[in-house]
């Protein structure tokens, strides 16, 4: 039925709005300041709205119209579209975004359950109210259960504003629910997935401590078939002995939210595990959460940590043992030396030879490397040069014979540089063979350099067939210094990684050090080197060897 069957097109605004009126509820009372009609009056106004986007199903231009102004008048920004057909519904609602659905009952080729059925083809939740000038009790009732929102007469407009926004509403809460209830599906299935693939066991427990859900890995961890786990306890695998409840008082302590504990398998057997507790919220209820991992391997990496510790510092002390308790003590000669492991057990060595005819020799190397393996070759050649230099006092026969000893034992991969100076403490002639070693330097009473005691052969342990040949002899004055260190000193970068130590810092030390003993000199040139490294240590073994020749000799 039309608007003009019903009274009320050609009606002046106050005419209208007695009509609008007509169910007892004053428009004034529902916040409305005005009705907007095309071409009527303009009386009133009312509270601003955001924008509605309508379909009405309507085979009348002018009822749709007035439709539109009612919701106008109701301070909506309204965009409409009509149609009168099935065909142009499904069209129209699938082209885009609409907010609401207002459907005549009867058209001539259409009717509103007809239009209910198009609407819930397309899967929308979208608010559809019935307007109709003739509709009995009956119909309306149907409508309703085929899942119409809502139905008024065309004679009754003045529910039509508070009807649209309550299903407007409702619609909002609707999409909310919806999207609550998909966003908490996708959550409750990252989380599915994340534990059913997690390495580590993952109990689900409600407040009263009772597994409600248990993944694959509980398998590897406890032994248990996860599903025979749900509806138990964490009893159900503690070790006995341990009190009924202890586990799940953790769980709730939140002190002690993660512990190390023994859980019992099925079969009798134990297996240590760290277990973490923490708490979440899910599916509308809060769960309390045990991940469980088998810490078997850690125990055992940490036990051969320790074994290993205890090993290194075994080597250490016994290196440190087989340097020389203390220098030679002979007329007009000084000695000290002193070498600082990078690691528990170093590479380096530094040693004093008793060599025939009562010369004493002098002896630094370095090992390639550092660590326990370094430490053993450098046992190895101490000992090979204590037995070679009972009768071998030649510096370069000692080393080509040490390195005849060592090569096999050596391989491709090591290789050791070697020094030994030979010293006369009675004609104060000395002699060397230097294989691959960094120099040695001779530095006289002011300090300045004398003499550089460079590299006669390559490292031990290159070339098995390697001859070294001793230098020429020279003699020591008085107030001279010899210095001997590995690369460790000479190489020891700054902080930066930039700039090496250098042997003319060790000089300038040298120099400045010209009244201090050779052990105070020792003490000083490590010093100095930790210091340029500083704040880090030195990255390599220390060790250094001072002989110093009495200025009064």
């Amino acid at each position: 039925m039309g608007w003009a069957r019903c009274g009320l097109l050609g009606l002046s605004g106050t005419e209208l709005r007695h009509r609008l009126d007509s169910d007892g509820i004053p428009l004034a009372r529902r916040g409305w300041r005005g009705v907007v009609l095309s071409g009527g009056e303009v009386s009133m106004s009312a509270p601003e709205r955001p924008l509605v986007r309508v379909v009405i199903v309507e085979d009348s231009e002018i009822d749709a119209l007035v439709l539109h102004n009612v919701l106008r008048a109701g301070g909506w920004q309204v965009q409409h579209r009509r149609v009168e057909t099935g065909e142009a519904l499904a069209a129209t609602l699938a082209e885009g975004t609409w907010d609401l659905i207002l459907s005549d009952h009867n058209l001539p080729r259409f009717s509103a359950p007809e239009a209910l059925a198009v609407l819930k083809e397309t899967g929308q939740d979208i608010p559809f109210i019935i307007v109709s000038g003739e509709i009995s009790e009956g119909v309306a009732i149907r409508a309703m259960d085929a899942g119409a929102h809502d139905f008024l007469a065309k004679g009754s407009l003045g529910r039509l504003v508070p009807a649209v926004a309550r299903e407007l509403r409702e619609a909002r809460v609707r999409a909310a629910r919806r999207e609550a209830e998909r966003e908490l599906r996708e959550s409750e299935l990252r989380y599915r997935s994340v534990w059913e693939n997690s390495t580590d066991a993952v109990l689900l427990m409600d407040l009263g401590g009772v597994v409600q859900f248990a993944n694959p890995a509980v398998r590897a961890v406890f032994g248990h078939d996860p599903s025979g786990l749900v509806g138990l306890t964490m009893d159900a695998l503690q070790p006995p002995g341990v009190r009924a409840g202890a586990w799940w008082e953790a769980a709730n302590d939140p002190m002690t939210r993660v512990m190390e504990t023994v859980a019992m398998r099925p079969d009798g057997t134990t297996v240590p595990v760290e277990i973490a507790f923490t708490e979440m919220a899910t599916g509308g209820r809060r769960w309390v959460v045990a991940f469980a991992r088998d810490i078997s391997l850690r125990l055992a990496q940490q036990a051969e940590l320790v074994r290993s510790r205890e090993q290194f510092a075994a080597a250490r002390e016994i290196q440190q043992r087989l340097f020389p308790h203390a220098p030679p003590r002979l007329d007009g000669l000084e000695f000290a030396g002193a070498s600082v492991p990078a690691e528990s057990a170093g590479g380096d060595y530094f040693d004093y030879l008793a060599l025939p005819g009562g010369a004493v020799g002098l002896v630094v190397a370095d090992v390639s490397g550092h660590g326990v393996a370094s430490a053993m070759l450098m046992s190895e050649a101490r000992a090979y040069l204590r037995l070679l230099s009972r009768d071998v006092g030649d510096p370069g026969l000692l080393l080509t014979a040490a390195n005849r000893a060592l090569a096999e034992d050596l391989g491709k991969d090591r290789y050791i540089t070697m020094i030994l100076v030979r010293v006369d403490p009675v004609t104060r002639r000395m002699t060397y063979a230097s294989a691959g070693h960094p120099e040695a330097v001779l530095y006289g009473t002011d300090g300045e350099r004398r003499a550089s005691l460079r590299r006669t052969g390559p490292p031990l342990g290159r070339r098995a067939d390697a001859v070294y040949v001793s230098s020429e002899e020279r003699w020591l004055e008085r107030g001279e210094t010899l210095l001997l260190v590995t690369d460790g000193i000479d190489e020891a970068l700054d902080a930066g990684g930039v700039e090496c130590f250098g042997m003319e810092r060790a000089g300038a030390l040298v120099k400045a050090s010209a009244g201090c003993t050779a052990l105070e000199l020792v003490t000083r040139l490590l010093e100095a080197v930790r210091a340029h490294s500083a704040p880090e240590a030195p990255a390599d073994d220390l060790t250094t060897l001072v002989m110093r020749v009495s200025a009064g000799t």
